[in-house]
């Protein structure tokens, strides 16, 4: 029997209303994940007014969603969408490029797909 790991590891630093968000999304996401990760977004946010959030979201280890949880991010970007200044999407796979365009169309910022770690954190932190 092997292992199967999934999930999603976040990360919330909070100054003042800015946000910088790290998210690392790995294996084949379920519902169950997101049933977890959304309570924690939703709380860290939820004091904030006007929140102005950079995330860095890391797709090295993702294998893909279940439809359900490609629901559920779906429905999570168009809750959160408005609340984005900038999204760096890191990946290693085509099809990921072509996931996180698609997700760009669902927020308010700027979202860029890159293949490098390093230019995906200079380009979140220049100044918007």
């Amino acid at each position: 029997m092997s292992i199967q790991r999934h999930g999603i590891t976040i990360g919330i630093e909070r100054i003042d209303s800015d946000f910088f968000l790290t998210l690392k999304l790995s294996g084949k996401l379920t519902h169950e994940d997101y049933e977890k990760i959304t309570p924690m977004l939703d709380s860290a946010l939820i004091e904030v007014k006007q929140p102005h959030i950079r995330a860095l979201i890391d797709l090295t280890e993702l294998e893909g969603w279940e439809v359900r949880a490609a629901w559920d991010d779906f429905k999570l970007g168009v809750k959160h969408g408005t609340q984005f200044v900038k999204i760096a999407i890191y990946g290693n796979k085509n099809w990921q490029e072509m996931a996180a365009k698609i997700g760009s169309w669902f927020v308010s910022g700027d979202a860029k797909y890159f293949d490098n770690e390093a230019a995906a954190l200079d380009w979140l932190n220049e100044d918007t």
